[in-house]
């Protein structure tokens, strides 16, 4: 019987990673990166960066020097940000304040996110940003902006993100008010950065500022992609696992909370809190899960792990129901159809619904030779566990898009085997 034991070290954090090279297009100086991810994504941004006129240097894109740009860009490019969503939206907030034409594209997958969220606040600020029927291509004039104040519509980081980076370029205060807090790793870097920027409950202000780079950044594990081998601890019988190094960030662990809640065995030990908080996590096998609800101010700290989550779901006992998570529907695929269709395929009873996911457990699942992962990296690697729980290894088709958040998730998989 297949179970996991053992400890590992997720890849860096994604979403830090991603700021780390972006930000740097503003930032002045040279910073040494640790554990940086090694996923595609990230390569997204690094590329970009060097597309706009800045430099890195790295053997294996886990170690990364960093060059600055200071704001200083070449005044046209194309930039190709292949899947990732966090790419374009925070470089479009960078280079709407930055003199030039620019236009950003991407894969098929990206050319079907919503891009129209970022560029109404950015117009706002006198930018010159225009979308292609709401999605990339996207076309930016760059020019000087104006602050302003904005309640944003949906609790997204990436949107977040994009106007406090047109905002440390822009004249006079930009003012941002989130109804749910979302992850605030852009604020803690502009922080360190030296910004201009304050919050007061759940509003964000900043100022015009120069941003320097740190000298060294070491990037903690990731908890989105620890938190697949962690819940598979919990509902593979006599697994035992530890993730090391993990970001604790309040922001990002929501499914900590709500696999607590659910009556998994979990520990939490953090052993450092600055400039993010990390620690190591421990999980047991679970013989006795509960249902539970996750309400949607809770969806944005957990907004990643809802796929396996969801998995985890299907084997505790009563009713699970996920609300507010519409957010799901646009990401690399529509991701609360792809978690029903295929896990359905598989035993599971699942309803999605227009903003909620309900799991009804509970259930055995049974094997099937194959099953789709809509290029999904979330939903492949879901599938992947979810397969392994029936004891047999279904392919899943475009499972290489795992690649684009945890490339060695494979050989954690197996390395986590070999101990049990």
């Amino acid at each position: 019987m297949t179970h996991f034991n053992g400890t590992f070290s997720p890849p860096g954090d994604k979403s830090i990673s991603h700021r780390l090279a972006l930000m740097s297009i503003l930032a002045s100086g040279n910073c040494y990166v640790s554990n940086c991810l090694p996923g595609d994504d990230v390569k997204s941004s690094l590329k970009a960066l060097e597309t706009l006129g800045g430099s890195y240097e790295t053997d294996d894109y886990i170690h990364v020097k960093i060059t600055g740009l200071g704001g200083q860009t070449v005044n046209q490019a194309q930039i190709d940000c292949g899947n990732s969503g966090t790419t374009m939206r925070l470089i479009s907030g960078i280079l709407a304040g930055r003199p030039g034409q620019f236009i950003l594209d991407g894969d098929q997958s990206l050319r079907k996110r919503p891009m129209e969220r970022i560029a109404i606040p950015l117009r706002k600020m006198t930018g010159q940003v225009d979308t292609q029927n709401g999605t990339c291509p996207i076309t930016i004039n760059g020019q000087s902006l104006q602050g302003i104040d904005y309640k944003l519509p949906v609790a997204s980081a990436q949107l977040k993100s994009a106007i406090l980076l047109a905002g440390i370029q822009a004249s006079g205060q930009t003012r941002i008010t989130e109804t749910t807090m979302s992850r605030d790793h852009t604020e803690r870097l502009l922080k360190q950065m030296g910004a201009s920027i304050t919050q007061n409950n759940l509003t964000w202000t900043v100022e015009k500022s120069n941003l320097t780079l740190p000298d060294t950044f070491y990037v903690p594990g990731d908890p989105s992609s620890a938190a697949f081998f962690l819940c598979a601890a919990a509902i593979f019988r006599d697994s035992q696992v530890v993730s090391k190094n993990t970001l604790l960030n309040s922001t990002r662990t929501g499914f900590i909370d709500v696999l607590k809640r659910m009556n998994v065995n979990i520990d939490v030990n953090q052993i450092a809190d600055q400039p993010e908080p990390v620690g190591d996590i421990h999980v047991n096998y679970s013989s006795e899960m509960i249902a539970t609800q996750i309400h949607e101010e809770e969806i944005p700290s957990l907004v990643d792990e809802v796929p396996i989550l969801s998995l985890v779901a299907t084997q505790a006992k009563g009713k699970t129901v996920f609300k507010g998570v519409q957010e799901l529907r646009v990401k690399e695929t529509d991701r609360l159809d792809a978690i029903s269709t295929q896990l359905n395929k598989m035993g599971a009873n699942i309803e999605a619904g227009k903003d909620t996911l309900t799991i009804f457990g509970p259930t055995p699942l049974k094997p099937v030779s194959e099953l789709e992962s809509f290029g999904d990296h979330r939903i492949a690697m879901t599938l992947r566990l979810a397969s392994l729980l029936t004891e047999t290894y279904a392919s899943i088709a475009q499972e290489n898009c795992i690649a684009i958040s945890y490339p060695g998730f494979h050989d954690t998989l197996e390395q986590l085997q070999k101990n049990a």
